[in-house]
C-alpha cells in the first residue's frame, strides 16, 4: 500500500513537472514574438470607446487619493472616461479625501463620481451598485491600492480592439508596488512576476486562455449586464466572472504592456488572511465547475477547470504526501542514530525511492527556472538577491501555500457541513 501511495505521488509529481514546462515553452514563444515585434501593435487608434473605471473602496484613506489621481491622470480622451469610486461602508475618512480630490480646480470638468455605499456584499455588491451607474462601453477595474502606468488603460483597450467582437475582457499586468519594504514582500514579488510573466501569459499564447484579476482589468459593460453583475457570494469574484465570460464563448486577452502597480501584504497574518481567502474562493469555483468537465461546455473551460483543480487539489495533495513521507523517514533516521532498531513505518523498494528523489530535484529545478526566466522578461528584476531568493523560496515561502490551502479547505468544508457563510477579507493597507 506504501508504495502504491509513493507511486501515485511521483506520477503527479511528474505531470506537474509536465504542465510547468508546457506553459514555461508557451511563455518563452510569447516573448520571442514580442522581441520580433510580432506581438506589438503600432500606431495610433482611429476610435476611442468610452470607458468607466470603477474603483471600490473600503476604508482606504491610506492610499485612495494616490490611487484617483493616477486613474485621473490616464493616457485616454477625458471626456471618454467615466470614473466611479465606491466609498463601501466606510469608517475612515475615503469619502472626505475624495470629495476634496474632486474639490480641485484642475478636476473640475472630470467625470467623477463618488459613491458613498451602505450596502451589503462586499467588493462584487460595490462593483454592482457602480454598474448601474456606468456609462462607457467598456468597465475598467482598479483597486484601491493601484497605480496604473500612465498607458495602462489605453493597451488594455487598444488590445480590445484587436477583435472586439472576440473579447470579452482584457487584463494587464501587475507589480508589487512596495516589493523592497521586506523579506515577505520581495518574496510576494518573485510569485507575482512568476504568475504574470509565465503562467499568464504561457496559457494565452499556446490556448487563448485567460483569467482576469481582481485589478487592472477591463470588460465589456453589455457582457457584464448579461452576466447580471459580479457574483456577491463569491470570495474571489474575478475568477468567478472569468468563468461566466468563457462560457459565453468570449475570450480574455492579455495585455501585457497594460502594467499598474499594487501594495503587497508587509505581515505575514495579513498575507495568510488574504491568500486563504483566494485559496478559499478558488476552491469554491472549482467545485461550482466541475459538472463544466462532462457537459458540452467549450474545450477552454474544461481546460481551466481542470488547470485549477490540479493546482489546488491534485498537485497539492501529491506534494502534502510526498513532503510528510520525506519528513518521517528522515526523523526516523535520524532517531535510528541513537535506536538502531527504530524502523519507518513508510518502506519503500529503493527503485521507487530513487524516483521520488528524482522528482522532487526536477520539480525544484523547475520551480527555480521558472521564476529566474520571469525576472529576465522584467527590467531590473533579473539580479543575483533575486537569484538567492528564488532558491530560497522553495523551502520557506512556497510551502506557505501547503498551509494555507489546507486551513482553506478545511475553512470551506466547515462552510459546507454548518451553512456558515463566509466573510470578505480586505487586505489590509500600509501608508
Amino acid at each position: 500500500m506504501a508504495d502504491v501511495i509513493l507511486l501515485l505521488s511521483i506520477v503527479s509529481i511528474w505531470i506537474a513537472v509536465l504542465e510547468s514546462i508546457v506553459i514555461m515553452a508557451g511563455a518563452i514563444r510569447f516573448v520571442y514574438r514580442q522581441n520580433r515585434g510580432a506581438l506589438v501593435r503600432s500606431g495610433q487608434m482611429d476610435d476611442f470607446p468610452t470607458v468607466t473605471v470603477m474603483v471600490p473602496a473600503h476604508n482606504e484613506e491610506l492610499v485612495i487619493t494616490a490611487t484617483v489621481e493616477h486613474i485621473l491622470q490616464l493616457y485616454y480622451p477625458p471626456d471618454k472616461v467615466q470614473i466611479i469610486v465606491i466609498a463601501d461602508n466606510c469608517t475612515d475618512r475615503t469619502a472626505d479625501k475624495l470629495k476634496a480630490l474632486k474639490a480641485r480646480t484642475s478636476y473640475k470638468d472630470r467625470d467623477l463620481l463618488i459613491l458613498e455605499r451602505t450596502g451589503t456584499g462586499g467588493k462584487s455588491g460595490a462593483l454592482n451598485d457602480a454598474l448601474k451607474e456606468a456609462t462607457g462601453d467598456w468597465i475598467c477595474v482598479y483597486d484601491a491600492d493601484a497605480a496604473p502606468e500612465h498607458n495602462a488603460l489605453y493597451f488594455l483597450i487598444q488590445k480590445a480592439m484587436e477583435q472586439p467582437e472576440r473579447y470579452g475582457a482584457v487584463f494587464g499586468r501587475n507589480k508589487a508596488r512596495n516589493r523592497g519594504q521586506n523579506l515577505l514582500s520581495q518574496f510576494i514579488n518573485l510569485e507575482l512576476i512568476t504568475i504574470q510573466r509565465v503562467h499568464h501569459t504561457g496559457l494565452w499564447e499556446l490556448f487563448g486562455l485567460g483569467t482576469i484579476p481582481g485589478t487592472n482589468f477591463i470588460v465589456k459593460r453589455s457582457l457584464m449586464e448579461d452576466i447580471g453583475g459580479w457574483d456577491e457570494h463569491a470570495i474571489t469574484e474575478d475568477t468567478a466572472v472569468s468563468f461566466e465570460i468563457l462560457g459565453r464563448d468570449q475570450l480574455i486577452a492579455l495585455a501585457p504592456q497594460a502594467e499598474a502597480y499594487q501594495q503587497e501584504p508587509e505581515r505575514l497574518d495579513v498575507y495568510m488572511r488574504q491568500r486563504q481567502r483566494w485559496a478559499k474562493g478558488n476552491y469554491k469555483v472549482v467545485v461550482d465547475n466541475i459538472h463544466q468537465l462532462f457537459n458540452r461546455s467549450s474545450w477552454r473551460i474544461k481546460l481551466h477547470v481542470l488547470y485549477y483543480a490540479a493546482s489546488y487539489f491534485w498537485f497539492m495533495v501529491a506534494i502534502i504526501v510526498s513532503d510528510l513521507i520525506f519528513i518521517v523517514n528522515l526523523v526516523y533516521q535520524i532517531i535510528a542514530l541513537f535506536h538502531p532498531d527504530t524502523v519507518s513505518p513508510f518502506q519503500f523498494s529503493s527503485d521507487l525511492y530513487v524516483y521520488l528523489v528524482i522528482a522532487w530535484a526536477l520539480m525544484y529545478y523547475i520551480y527555480v527556472l521558472q521564476i529566474n526566466l520571469a525576472l529576465a522578461t522584467d527590467i531590473g528584476q533579473s539580479n543575483v538577491r533575486n537569484f538567492i531568493l528564488s532558491c530560497v523560496s522553495y523551502f520557506t515561502y512556497a510551502q506557505l501555500f501547503l498551509v494555507i490551502s489546507l486551513l482553506a479547505f478545511w475553512s470551506m468544508i466547515v462552510d459546507k457541513v454548518t451553512g456558515r457563510q463566509s466573510k470578505w477579507y480586505k487586505t489590509k493597507r500600509f501608508g
